[in-house]
């Protein structure tokens, strides 16, 4: 069996989630599977580092001590906003000697500061992607997925989406039926795709200045299989079809078709996850009208199908009490 050792770098002001999420991925893999993933910390003096809400952690040793590892893990955190150059110039030296790159969350940053990410497509959380693109023109920022893989550099979003990229690694590399042990054992769902969307329709866009705008969004939310055309959705705000939809894309962000799409879709999934509908009703239910538009809408989004979607994130029935 091959081993797979991961290296977790850290540094004071990491967030202690992007650390802690995915070595417990990778501890349970490995308690299911002995020797899959031997784990290690390092800082780059070997000293204690302090997180971001003020937990001490120990390293096991120092970076300039570290063989190359199989997976080097980068998390984020404050600590990211203004790097000791050091550590920049030892990622930038010997990661590239690493199988895999991974980062967590504004883990993306150091890498890209070790120009890991030129050429790439990247992201991170998404309140900092604007950022990331911005500091660094040669990194192709995606701000919507959870986690994106572009050859051996894999980066993600949030937090909590470490731990989904954790898993999906597991899934990559000891199959499916481990990580969805490891998945329930942290009682997280095996259910996120990478190109889910970091956020919700609502959360995505903004919400409307005036008051007759932030109405018909939640209309449309509460209503995704009514008639939502331009013309229906400019007389409950009472204005006229192009007032209403230049007001809508100045306030909201996006056009009144594009947010229609987005939470259309996110009512499907949720009914594919959370019920056992037909995907017929599901169509009807959200607008689509037929299966074969919804399968559309899916495929372009989310890259999978709705009865694949179904089968691969809905969580499985919880085992009955003993």
């Amino acid at each position: 069996m091959e081993q797979r050792d991961v290296l977790v770098v850290l540094f004071d002001g990491v967030q202690s989630l992007d650390v802690t999420g995915p070595l417990e991925v990778f501890t349970q893999a490995a308690l299911r599977t002995p020797g899959a993933y031997p784990v290690r910390t390092a800082s780059l003096d070997g000293a204690p580092v302090r997180t971001g809400s003020g937990l001490a952690v120990t390293p096991d040793l120092a970076l300039p001590d570290a063989g190359p590892p199989h997976t080097l893990l980068v998390p984020g955190g404050r600590g990211t906003r203004d790097p000791d150059p050091r550590l920049i110039d030892w990622l930038r030296l010997h990661a590239p000697r690493a199988r895999r790159k991974v980062s967590v969350c504004t883990g993306a940053f150091l890498l890209a500061a070790a120009g890991l990410l030129d050429g790439r497509r990247a992201t991170t959380h998404w309140t900092r992607c604007a950022e990331l693109a911005a500091d660094f023109p040669a990194v192709r920022v995606d701000p919507e997925p959870i986690y994106v893989r572009d050859g051996d550099v894999a980066t993600s979003a949030g937090v909590t989406a470490g731990i989904d990229l954790a898993l999906a690694l597991v899934e990559e590399d000891l199959g499916r039926d481990l990580a969805l042990a490891v998945a329930r054992h942290l009682v997280v769902f095996l259910r996120r795709p990478g190109n889910q969307t970091q956020f919700s329709a609502q959360l995505a866009a903004q919400t409307a200045d005036r008051r007759p705008l932030r109405d018909v969004q939640q209309w449309i939310a509460e209503n995704p299989a009514a008639d939502l055309s331009v013309e229906t959705l400019a007389g409950r705000a009472g204005l006229s079809p192009r007032h209403f939809a230049r007001a809508f894309r100045d306030e909201v962000g996006m056009t009144p078709g594009r947010y229609v799409d987005r939470v259309r879709l996110e009512a499907a999934r949720r009914l594919l996850e959370d019920t056992a509908d037909g995907v017929e009703g599901i169509s009807r239910r959200c607008g689509y009208g037929t299966p074969e538009a919804m399968r559309r809408a899916f495929l372009r989004t989310l890259g999978a199908a709705p009865a694949e979607y179904r089968r691969r994130f809905r969580p499985a029935a919880p085992p009955p009490f003993s």
